[in-house]
């Protein structure tokens, strides 16, 4: 199992590394890895949302007994854990490859920069939107931008802490 998961985290890096060199003038690998992770993870999230939302739940409440979940609400809470996950394995095993805490309290450190995203981007469309009266997708762009910035440095000085990118264990695979 190990070998596979091996090879697995071999071959993405080889796929993210492989439309690097354009853009090594502008960006470390380790900034590309970490946008290429966050982009996957985000797709990801998005096509989980939409199958969820549609086709598991049918665009129906929720009903657990003691409180009732609208669909895009419910939705939200199924897909948020999974894609927490995912996005954690990707920056711990692809991005940030050379820390050396301990992987529960890298996650927990996940977690925590996760939620003050969550946090820094409601709180800047409160202000942005019903403060300031600014148009709400260019407000919620400026403000992912933000949380996108405090993310990765984050992640880099507090998550994964001491972390640069490291050549796999393994030799490149082959495709």
């Amino acid at each position: 199992m190990q070998k596979l998961f091996i090879k697995i985290r071999n071959q993405i890096s080889w796929l993210i590394d492989f439309f690097y060199p354009p853009f090594s003038p502008y960006v470390s690998r380790q900034l590309f890895r970490y946008a290429a992770c966050g982009g996957g993870n985000l797709m990801f999230d998005w096509v989980l949302y939409f199958i969820i939302y549609n086709f598991i739940l049918g665009q129906q409440n929720l009903h657990l007994g003691f409180v009732t979940l609208s669909p895009h609400i419910a939705s939200f809470a199924i897909v948020f854990p999974i894609t927490l996950l995912t996005g954690f394995l990707l920056q711990k095993y692809i991005t940030f490859t050379a820390s050396n805490l301990r992987g529960r309290v890298q996650l927990f450190r996940y977690f925590l920069v996760v939620i003050t995203n969550i946090l820094i981007i409601y709180a800047g469309l409160k202000i942005m939107v019903d403060g300031f009266g600014f148009w709400a997708t260019p407000s919620k762009m400026l403000v992912t931008v933000f949380a996108i910035i405090f993310s990765y440095l984050s992640q880099k000085k507090f998550t994964f802490k001491g972390s640069e990118v490291s050549k796999p264990e393994m030799s490149e695979p082959r495709f």
